[in-house]
């Protein structure tokens, strides 16, 4: 891990995800929150409960985002009961080695992308090799105030040998 800052470089293991479509700018309102949510209070094959983690990650494009609720490190896809709703699936997000930018305040449109800019700009300043789509983490609950959240974005950088 090398950190400068707010930016850090970090290597992070394979992570099971429960994941879903999300439709552009919906923040979840359009109920993929809901569907992940209900997959880990019981909605599954096994009807079994499974603890919620953080960070929630956002990923994707305008035309193509999801919303994944990050597994318990026991769980890995294949052992993770699998969903009864269709749009949910589980999947298995490579190790690697990510680009990494802490900042506050609540989601929106705006912050998400001052804070990619923001990082795109340091990996350019440290010669690194970047893959999109970035990548948002989200760690806490609607209820905390803007100035007290976490919440990062990160891009898979591309290591040279």
């Amino acid at each position: 891990m090398r950190v400068d800052g707010k930016f850090e470089l970090r290597d992070y293991p394979a992570l099971a995800v429960a994941e879903t479509a999300m439709a552009p700018d919906s923040n979840g309102a359009d109920g993929s929150f809901n569907r992940l949510f209900g997959f880990i209070t019981g909605r599954n094959e096994t009807k079994r409960k499974i603890a919620m983690t953080t960070p929630v990650l956002m990923s994707g494009n305008e035309t193509n985002r999801t919303m994944s609720f990050v597994l318990p490190s026991r769980l890995s896809a294949g052992k993770a009961p699998l969903p009864t709703d269709a749009s949910v699936t589980l999947r298995e997000l490579p190790a690697g080695q990510f680009a990494v930018l802490r900042f506050t305040g609540g989601r929106s449109t705006l912050r998400e992308s001052e804070a990619l800019e923001r990082l795109q700009a340091w990996t350019a300043a440290q010669g690194l090799t970047v893959i999109p789509p970035p990548v948002f983490a989200y760690f806490d609950p609607p209820w905390t105030p803007g100035f007290l959240r976490r919440n990062e974005v990160m891009l898979r950088a591309v290591m040279s040998h």
